[in-house]
């Protein structure tokens, strides 16, 4: 029997395995790779909602414990994932500049914001009005951090590539069973996939699709990642990702051509130089409308959990959720009731 029977390997169920694994409890992880947000997500990382000069959720503590597990994965995965970079906030007015340094004035916000303006000129980006540089920040490359990992599971015999099929869980009273599979636990961690879930399906996970751009711009010389209505993030060799869009109707992952006239008319209020378009992709967001995660265990089956809801900041929320499931299970720690999914159990179920 082992320990925990994982669904989904996208950055919540790489980031349980991974603790699971650090325990040394023994693990085996089921994907049939549908769903692909993980891995064309921007990756970046960044303590201050911007558009809304507030704090995100628990910053600190996520970001003390993603910057350990991040170099974790990275001395074991012999690969470099997590990349530090200042995120620099163009200012369009006088206005702006005045916002910024009321909020850093916040308590909350100190930590995050830098009180002294960027004067640097950039080749491609006209900035009469300089920028805000926010600390603490940086990105995750999602797609070689993914790929590495699964790698690492396959090399060690705990990974089947197949879609998971409900119909063949047995719960029974001290695991589950699952084909030849028998589990004390099984972490469902789907992102989107959920809603196809009989166990989770009721809970309201509201996908909310992205489009993101990879652009080649020989006329941008940037070293930081630059962050109005879009980031921009430097790969390297004149290549940059772009994004993104929020559409909360449509939850295909096709790109189209509303979100690339969309993205093109944002990069032109950013740069000033000639650019093309390289890669167009798209995925759906697992995110719900508390802008919560949906952590926990099934209301009827002890041995049934979920970790999904992570939304758009899922390489800065999913070490620190997958340890809040870890300690639940195993220490019977209880979680934070703003992701707990017993916030929305039914009537009579509480």
């Amino acid at each position: 029997m082992i320990d925990y029977l994982i669904i989904g390997s996208g950055l919540a169920g790489i980031s349980f395995a991974e603790i699971a694994l650090q325990h040394d409890k023994s693990i085996f992880v089921f994907d049939n790779n549908s769903q692909n947000s993980s891995r064309i997500a921007g990756g970046v990382y960044n303590p201050v909602i911007l558009k809304r000069f507030s704090e995100v959720w628990l910053a600190q503590e996520q970001l003390l414990l993603m910057n350990d597990f991040y170099s974790v994965l990275e001395e074991k995965l012999k690969c470099k994932v997590d990349f530090k970079k200042p995120i620099l906030r163009k200012f369009f007015s006088v206005e702006e500049q005045n916002n910024w340094f009321a909020a850093s004035d916040k308590m909350a916000l100190a930590p995050f914001l830098s009180t002294e303006l960027i004067h640097k000129k950039y080749q491609g980006i006209d900035s009469p009005y300089d920028y805000g540089e926010v600390l603490q920040t940086g990105y995750v490359d999602t797609a070689l951090l993914l790929d590495k990992y699964k790698e690492y599971l396959i090399k060690e015999k705990l990974f089947q590539e197949e879609s998971f099929d409900y119909d063949a869980l047995q719960i029974e009273k001290d695991s589950i069973r699952y084909k030849n599979i028998e589990a004390k636990h099984i972490i469902f961690a789907e992102g989107f996939g959920m809603n196809s879930n009989p166990y989770f399906k009721n809970l309201p996970l509201d996908g909310t699709k992205g489009e993101l751009f990879i652009i080649k711009a020989a006329g941008l010389n940037l070293d930081v990642i630059v962050n109005t209505s879009v980031f921009i993030l430097p790969l390297g060799n004149d290549l940059f990702k772009v994004g993104a869009t929020y559409n909360w109707k449509d939850k295909t992952d096709f790109p189209t051509q509303e979100g690339k006239a969309e993205l093109i008319e944002r990069i032109k209020e950013i740069i000033t130089c000639d650019f093309e378009i390289v890669e167009h992709f798209a995925g759906v967001r697992p995110t719900v409308k508390d802008r919560r995660p949906l952590v926990g265990t099934h209301y009827d089956y002890d041995r049934v959990h979920i970790l999904n809801g992570l939304g758009t900041r899922g390489v800065m929320l999913g070490p620190s959720m997958a340890k809040s499931l870890f300690d639940l299970v195993e220490f019977n720690i209880p979680l934070n009731k703003e992701i707990d999914i017993n916030r929305f159990l039914p009537k009579g179920k509480k």
